[in-house]
């Protein structure tokens, strides 16, 4: 195993995050402890370096591996700040009243790191890795803590929960399901609901099958269908962000696919705000409604002649 993989597998051990595992975060933590490719670990010392006369320029000499010099930014965004973080290494502990952007700023390994990295292969290691995130905490856990706070929160009307991952996309669904659906859906079935990050969450396909719907792996289903059983409808919604709305190009392919569908089918764009709206005014097709989260309690009709309801 080279110097490099061993230290992808301390960084590992000290549970930094996938990210931090890789070779520039391995050759930081080999610059920090000034340990070249033949040297024990045991040999580790703590020095302070800045970024490009220090860390990259060990790499460069010690491990042959060059980096432009805009990969600066690299280094200090994506390696040493999370280093800090995990309290790997001190930031600027010679003199830590230097300001943010100087070009004096340095860091050097903690010395809580530096115990355990001198223990890599001996029989002490476990219990140092131990001790070390006993004291310190684990940054991936501290990501996925508070990524699991700001994620989006959905429960259907079966009452099943969903924690959906953060962005404006499943905010928007979030709010058909709470917000859309008992106003115009009365107590729909969710058939289909969609994650940015896991697509089909919820798809029902013994019931789109009643429905006369055989969905293959080709089919682009709309992020949100809904079905009132009372009125037999089937809300067919496209939560719009990045993304377009129920254009006549979008219209025409869900029709086709839901051609021989035995309920009434309802086309629905859904947008945050009306700024989102405007932005497609003139990607709309008629005979589709248009819903905005702002203003929950109406409905826009794409056309003079009836209101919501199958066309």
């Amino acid at each position: 195993m080279s110097k490099v993989q061993e230290a992808q597998k301390i960084l590992k051990a000290l549970e930094l995050p996938p990210e931090q595992q890789n070779e520039m975060s391995a050759l930081t933590l080999l610059a920090l402890t000034g340990v070249g490719p033949k040297e024990p670990w045991k040999n580790a010392a703590r020095k302070s370096l800045t970024v490009t006369k220090g860390i990259m320029a060990f790499a460069a000499t010690r491990y042959r591996k060059k980096y432009a010099p805009n990969t600066r930014e690299t280094f200090r965004r994506h390696v040493l700040h999370q280093f800090v973080q995990a309290g790997v290494a001190d930031y600027n502990p010679d003199n830590p009243s230097l300001p943010t952007n100087s070009p004096r700023a340095h860091y050097a390994i903690s010395e809580a790191a530096l115990s355990v990295v001198r223990t890599f292969a001996t029989k002490e290691w476990a219990t140092a890795c131990a001790q070390f995130k006993k004291q310190q905490g684990s940054l991936l856990d501290l990501y996925r803590s508070k990524r699991s706070t700001i994620m989006v929160p959905v429960h259907l009307p079966s009452g099943e929960t969903f924690a959906l991952s953060p962005g404006k996309h499943n905010e928007i669904q979030a709010a058909v399901i709470k917000e859309f659906a008992p106003r115009f859906a009365g107590s729909p079935k969710v058939l289909y609901f969609g994650d940015t990050a896991k697509k089909n969450l919820v798809i029902d396909v013994d019931a789109l099958q009643q429905l006369n719907v055989s969905i293959t792996e080709h089919d682009k289903l709309p992020d949100i269908v809904l079905y009132d059983g009372k009125r037999n409808w089937l809300f067919l919604i496209e939560a719009v962000t990045s993304h377009g709305p129920m254009s006549p190009k979008r219209v025409v392919e869900l029709r086709k696919m839901f051609s021989r569908c035995s309920a009434g089918l309802v086309f629905v764009s859904a947008f945050w705000d009306f700024d989102q709206f405007r932005k497609h005014l003139k990607d709309i097709a008629w005979e589709t409604e248009v819903w905005i989260a702002e203003v929950p309690d109406h409905l826009i009709h794409y056309n003079g002649d009836k209101f919501l309801g199958p066309r």
